[in-house]
């Protein structure tokens, strides 16, 4: 039996510091060893055998060390133990300096160590126990053929968790472990299964015969349960984290014709702002960095029970600075905490128990073969969920979207609370996700808001996008910015990282001028920038492999498609449709039916793909869809062709003409209804849609949807809203439950549809969302027409009828509030909550009706009966609260 450090002794007694070369080596051995890792040798005795060790191993590097001193040994041909006493301590060494020379958060812990000098005399005599480790052959082979969990490895890594745990000075009165057992476990962990990794990189460099002569052979090295973790997490870091990952779900490449460029080749840092407890931006602070707010959320031990919440209109950068932030802490963090990035989108089932969701939204070997992957001691996970407002959850397993956040915000707790655990958790979503649900947020989430790009930040993506493009581009592009003729809103628009892009992009290829937008809203100036968008990609921007003669017939086509898509995404709530889908939609549309075909055929080897990452027709193997699938990378754009397909709809619902005195519509009464079903029948209409969609009504948008028009949208919706109060749909008969197209049941027939696709949704929840759409639609006519004087006295609408009129029912909104909210609580608020204002209300009947977080600003509320009624944090200025009843 030999002890360590007899080994030891051997081998500095064999090295003349000078036979083992001069700084001028340096550069074939590898980087100077980091003051840690030095540190850590001498603590282990590794090299206080020889007074000029130290200095020798500054200058040479532990690569230099370890190679140039296992040559010099070789000559006296060492033993299969000797050979493993210096190459495996040495090379443990080697591994865990290259893990605090990638590890800020570690570096700057053991900074402290150096800060004090060296370790202390108590520290030196506990890790020089490992001196005394007792190696012979049999053990020997255990090293090489599974360190991690041999009796030298486990040796090795409790030295280093002492030495890790060492008492450092926090003041005069208290002292505290450089880092705490949980940690020490993690980097120990770690260190121990990349030490093999150095091994083989040193086995490289022995003779032939040499390496024969020792047995040393890596081939039979056994893979465990353990060092199967390890690589599957390095795996799913590499291929799914990491910016040069061909992952498309992760990596955006942004192709445009003649380049090609990353998202960290345009990405520049974000800031936010705090938002307060009743969810408003607090306006007297000044904007923080959120990459490092995020990062003090991760690392400060104090919000260890505390999960982030990261708000922004779409286009803000909430995605982008999630794949940013997740490949930060991949290169800086990792594995004090190992970075998880899941879109929520792509979670298709919610379990009661929120680990075996997790577990299938990561779906790597890590999580899927061990079931306690959550509480191993040497993992510490950090879960980035993005796209909260984008969940589906109605219809499932869980209660609602709420309930979803209140197991993160419990599990964020649990956290705390177990050591052993000490996951973190991100979400990103609109501000609108969270309306309705204020009463549910978890206590410990905190929110800020991403801000728009100020014009420092602004001028940092200029300069790289000058380094795209040139930067005679770059400046042309700023000139048209800030040029008097470049109206106020698109330099507004221009703060928002999408429509920053969008424009530069086709301001460089000659697709826009300042003249464009003269005397547009900032509504209309987002859609004529999507617009040209589209026409930029479908005439300018078409890949060579699909390049080819289009008639302007074509185009359109293309363009119904895509806005027939734009329908299918936005209702089924996912991130692409299938082209089987939009085929179906497309059934008598003979001209664009016939262009998806063509396009089908090319589909598995020719894909459609822009420039712009609005849209694609993916690979059958990117979507498991057999026929391809259209695809929309950024939601915007299909919330965007989504209003255009609505409008194209309502268009077509008061069109006709007069006969006998009277408007003859083309579209009858019970078509109108089946359409109105299959349009709106999903789960809710979205802030961002209702402003596009209203914006193309408009009779300055270039649509001329005249006045006339307007009222009679108004009436028939109307008088739809009405039947569907009495349940005249809901109720009607059903001929034959597995008859689709026989169905007289409007809500049972979209149901169908959905669920034939993918959606969850149940009868109920198509009835009520159906209905709230409708309402939401009659609130936004009224308050457009409010504006108007030939509209202002023919387009009046309240949820309950004209107060003092025969069919005025005080209780109608109140049953709707509850109806609607049995799908979920707070379901009413999240939908039509943001649309009340302006809303006529007088006399209604709303006690204990839960209003919270709702928009009632300008509100005609006189004579309601309020009493009882949640109104925290509603915006109520302006409202008409004259003879309510508080």
């Amino acid at each position: 039996m030999n002890k360590l450090k007899r080994f030891w002794q051997q081998f500095w007694q064999q090295i003349n510091p000078q036979e083992l070369g001069t700084p001028g080596d340096m550069a074939e051995s590898g980087a100077e060893v980091y003051k840690a890792a030095l540190e850590f040798m001498i603590a282990l005795g590794l090299l206080a055998s020889v007074p000029a060790a130290p200095v020798v191993a500054a200058t040479l590097g532990l690569v230099g060390i370890t190679r140039k001193g296992l040559n010099l040994i070789r000559s006296n041909e060492p033993s299969l133990e000797q050979w493993v006493a210096i190459a495996f301590p040495l090379a443990y060494v080697q591994s865990f300096d290259a893990l605090v020379q990638t590890n800020d958060w570690l570096r700057q812990k053991l900074q402290q160590i150096i800060d004090d000098g060296l370790s202390s005399q108590e520290v030196k005599q506990q890790l020089d126990q490992l001196g005394e480790f007792q190696l012979d052959k049999d053990l020997a082979e255990q090293a090489l053929t599974y360190f991690p969990e041999s009796k030298l490895g486990q040796a090795l890594n409790q030295q280093l968790s002492t030495y890790l745990q060492q008492e450092v000075r926090i003041n005069a009165h208290k002292t505290a472990p450089i880092v705490d057992n949980y940690t020490a476990s993690i980097v120990t962990g770690w260190v121990a299964w990349r030490t093999h990794e150095c091994v083989e990189s040193l086995l490289k460099y022995e003779p032939e015969n040499f390496v024969k002569r020792l047995s040393l052979t890596t081939a039979a090295a056994q893979e465990t349960r353990v060092t199967k973790k390890y690589s599957s997490i390095e795996s799913y870091l590499e291929e799914q984290i990491s910016p040069d990952s061909s992952n498309p779900v992760l990596l955006e490449r942004w192709k445009v014709i003649g380049e090609e460029f990353k998202i960290p080749d345009i990405y520049v840092p974000l800031k936010a702002q705090l938002v307060d407890s009743n969810g408003k931006v607090n306006e007297q602070t000044t904007s923080v960095d959120l990459e490092s707010c995020a990062k003090d959320q991760l690392t400060n031990p104090d919000k260890n029970g505390q999960m982030m919440f990261i708000q922004g209109g779409p286009g803000r950068g909430k995605s982008v600075f999630c794949r940013m932030f997740a490949d930060w802490v991949r290169q800086h963090l990792h594995p004090i905490w190992t970075p998880l990035l899941i879109r929520l989108r792509d979670i298709h089932a919610f379990d009661a128990d929120i680990k075996k969701t997790l577990r299938a939204a990561v779906n790597a070997d890590f999580a899927e073969s061990d079931d306690g992957w959550l509480t191993d001691p040497n993992t510490r996970f950090f879960f980035l969920l993005d796209g909260f407002d984008e969940l589906r959850m109605e219809g499932r397993t869980t209660k609602g979207i709420e309930e979803f956040l209140k197991q993160v915000g419990y599990f964020q707790v649990s956290c705390q609370q177990n050591p052993q655990l000490g996951h973190r958790f991100l979400v990103t979503g609109r501000e609108s996700a969270l309306q309705g649900i204020e009463r549910f947020i978890p206590p410990n989430l905190e929110r800020v808001e991403i801000s728009l790009m100020d014009d420092q930040l602004q001028q940092q993506w200029l300069s790289k996008w000058g380094n795209l493009v040139s930067q005679d581009k770059a400046k042309a592009f700023q000139d048209f910015l800030q040029a008097q003729s470049c109206p106020e809103r698109v330099q507004q628009l221009a703060k928002e990282p999408l429509l920053l892009y969008l424009l530069a992009a086709m301001h460089r290829d000659g697709q826009i001028t300042d003249q464009m937008f003269e005397g547009v809203s900032s509504a209309q100036a987002k859609i004529l920038i999507y617009q040209k968008t589209l026409d930029w990609v479908l005439t300018q921007q078409r890949p060579k492999d699909l390049n080819r003669d289009l008639t302007t017939l074509k185009t359109d086509d293309l363009q119904r498609i895509l806005a027939e898509a734009g329908l299918c995404v936005t209702q089924t709530g996912g991130e692409f449709t299938s082209i089987k889908h939009i085929d179906e939609r497309l059934k008598f549309d003979s001209n664009a039916k016939k262009l998806l075909e063509e396009a089908e055929k090319h589909i598995g080897e020719n894909p459609l793909r822009n420039a712009l990452a609005t849209f694609y027709l993916r690979p059958t193997s990117a979507t498991g869809e057999k026929e391809g699938a259209v695809e929309f990378v950024h939601k915007s754009f299909g919330e965007f062709l989504c209003a255009q397909r609505l409008r194209d709809s309502l268009k077509d619902w008061v069109s006709g003409e007069q006969r006998f005195g009277r408007w003859k519509y083309s579209i009858r009464k019970d078509q109108l209804e089946k359409e109105i079903y299959d349009l709106l029948g999903y789960g809710g209409l979205t802030q961002e849609i209702v402003e596009y969609l209203m914006a193309l009504l408009v009779p300055d948008s270039g649509e001329k949807f005249q006045p006339e028009q307007f009222q009679r949208l108004f009436e028939r919706l109307k008088d739809f809203y009405h039947d569907w109060c009495e349940a005249r749909f809901i109720n009607a008969y059903r001929n034959n439950l597995l008859d689709e197209e026989h169905q007289d049941n409007l809500p049972q027939k979209k149901m169908m549809q959905l669920q034939k696709y993918g959606s969850k949704l149940g009868l109920r929840e198509v009835d009520i969302y159906t209905e709230l759409n409708v309402m939401i639609l009659l609130l936004e006519l009224h308050r457009y027409a409010q504006r108007s004087d030939k509209l202002k006295d023919k387009i009046v609408f309240s949820p309950c009828r004209q107060q003092d009129t025969q069919n005025f029912d005080q209780q109608r909104l109140s049953r709707i509030i509850s109806y609607s909210n049995s799908i979920a609580i707070g379901t009413f608020l999240r939908i039509a909550g943001v649309f009340l204002s302006g809303a006529i209300l007088s006399g209604a009947i709303l006690s204990g009706a839960n209003l919270s977080g709702a928009n009632l600003s300008g509100a005609i509320l006189s004579g309601a009966i309020l009493s009882g009624a949640n109104l925290s944090g509603a915006n109520l200025s302006g409202a008409n609260l004259s003879g309510a009843n508080l």
